[in-house]
């Protein structure tokens, strides 16, 4: 970095505003191209994925999968106490947890040290075009500009919305509520649902819509919803909340409709988030963000300003996912700094995972996207089966696959998983998908006998 004695900006090669996922990939590739990068994260490194996101989440999840495992084994001979179910130690578990992120904030600042990455652990604003002002004064400037600065989780608008949780404050909890009531019916009301109910809570979902998860594939969507039903999680569809209420030592739903629902320990809201794009000087550079909050960006994550560039939750830009945001930031930066002029995300076919019990996972068109697209021209492979732990310990949860095939050839363009290990399953299958595989490719590959895995390269 550099600045004149007259007091001018520092000045840098790029500026990252946020240190999360987007904003450290940005700072990351722009320094091994040789680049003089200033990065400034007033919170801890790693954003909501490391701290209040994917991170710490897929711990309970496995928390909670360790926990139904340990059930099953006491179906299926082992010596387990308490009829199959043990006591488990949350703040115990949460010290390991922390630990674990821990040492990831360890190795970013290695890297970060190692890399002649500054770090500046304060708010930055934008002061107009390739300037930035920091909130202790300091001003930075720079040719290219990264905003990164990530979402929040959203309350709605209804009365005594301020009794009710957030996914953030999920994390500081020390124990399973007895009751909870869950607000929602996207991914992340799922992913909490599943964890508590198998954690020792009684959780209650209440859905505006007539189905969870509004935009996966149907069918895999209604097993899912069998199988948190046989888990003993009570869905309510078609609810529309109106208020929230103490009722004695609880808490309270009222409706729209005046009906009331209470005896709950904690209610969380899993609504939505909204872009972190208030208060970082937008309006210095000319740019209105839209209704939702989204900064607009053009395919090269480029905004309306010059240099100024937008990557993550704060765009809109593809699928609000933690690997998103680390494609579109590389690719920017070796498209701006390593030589590489068509380097661009490709927001298409990503794949994505929910981490239900089972995890539901899917990449590429649903049915009925390919319907509407390719008319009668879709072939359906599908396989409903248990696996075979479920069927050895007598559990109903069943696993169900699902190709959604186009054309003659029969094209795979969307996989849907909902089953043990469909997490770990579908990366392979979406590097086909991505290089155009047909059925007929999967059915000339020999299946791994028994697995899960093998049902589809067997699907016809």
């Amino acid at each position: 970095m550099s600045a004149s004695a007259s007091g001018e900006a520092l000045q840098f090669d790029l500026i990252v505003l946020g240190g999360g996922s987007g904003g450290l990939a940005a700072a990351f590739r722009a320094a091994e191209h040789g680049q003089r990068v200033a990065l400034l994260e007033p919170g801890a490194l790693g954003g909501t994925c490391v701290n209040v996101g994917c991170v710490p989440k897929k711990a309970m999840w496995m928390a909670a999968e360790l926990g139904a495992r340990i059930a099953q084994a006491g179906q299926l001979g082992f010596d387990v106490p308490g009829a199959g179910r043990v006591a488990f130690d949350w703040s115990r578990f949460i010290t390991d947890r922390q630990r674990y992120i821990h040492g990831i904030h360890d190795s970013y600042r290695t890297r970060l040290d190692r890399d002649g990455i500054v770090v500046l652990p304060v708010r930055g604003r934008l002061a107009g075009p390739h300037q930035v002002e920091c909130e202790d004064g300091t001003r930075l400037g720079a040719p290219h500009i990264v905003l990164a600065t990530g979402s929040s989780p959203q309350r709605p608008p209804v009365t005594g919305a301020g009794l009710g949780a957030v996914s953030d404050d999920f994390f500081a909890w020390s124990s399973a509520p007895h009751r909870v009531a869950i607000i929602g019916g996207g991914y992340i009301a799922i992913e909490f649902a599943g964890v508590l109910q198998a954690l020792g809570s009684q959780v209650d979902m209440y859905i505006r819509d007539q189905r969870l998860l509004r935009q996966a594939d149907v069918e895999l969507v209604e097993q899912l919803q069998e199988n948190y039903t046989q888990q003993g999680i009570h869905l309510h569809f078609g609810y529309d909340l109106e208020a929230v209420r103490r009722a004695g030592a609880g808490l309270q739903l009222q409706a729209i409709d005046g009906s009331t629902r209470g005896g709950y320990d904690e209610v969380m809201f899993a609504t939505g988030r909204r872009p972190n794009t208030g208060g970082i000087g937008l309006e210095s550079v000319g740019i209105t963000p839209d209704a939702a909050g989204n900064i607009p960006v053009d395919a090269w994550q480029a905004t309306p300003s010059p240099g100024l560039y937008a990557v993550g939750d704060i765009c809109g830009c593809g699928p609000a996912l933690t690997p998103v945001a680390i494609a579109a930031a590389r690719r920017l930066c070796d498209r701006l700094f390593g030589g590489r002029p068509d380097a661009r995300l490709d927001a298409g076919n990503v794949p994505s995972v929910v981490f239900a019990h089972p995890p539901l996972a899917t990449v590429g068109l649903t049915e009925l996207e390919a319907r509407a697209r390719y008319g009668d021209d879709v072939h359906i492979c599908r396989s409903r089966f248990r696996p075979m732990r479920e069927a050895l310990a007598g559990s109903p949860q069943r696993s169900l696959f699902k190709l959604v095939c186009m054309g003659a050839e029969r094209r795979v363009v969307g996989i849907h998983l909902l089953g043990d290990a469909a997490d770990e399953i579908l990366q392979g299958f979406a590097v086909a998908l991505k290089l155009g595989a047909t059925l007929d490719d999967f059915h000339d590959t020999i299946a791994i006998h028994p697995t899960s895995a093998e049902e589809i390269v067997l699907m016809r």
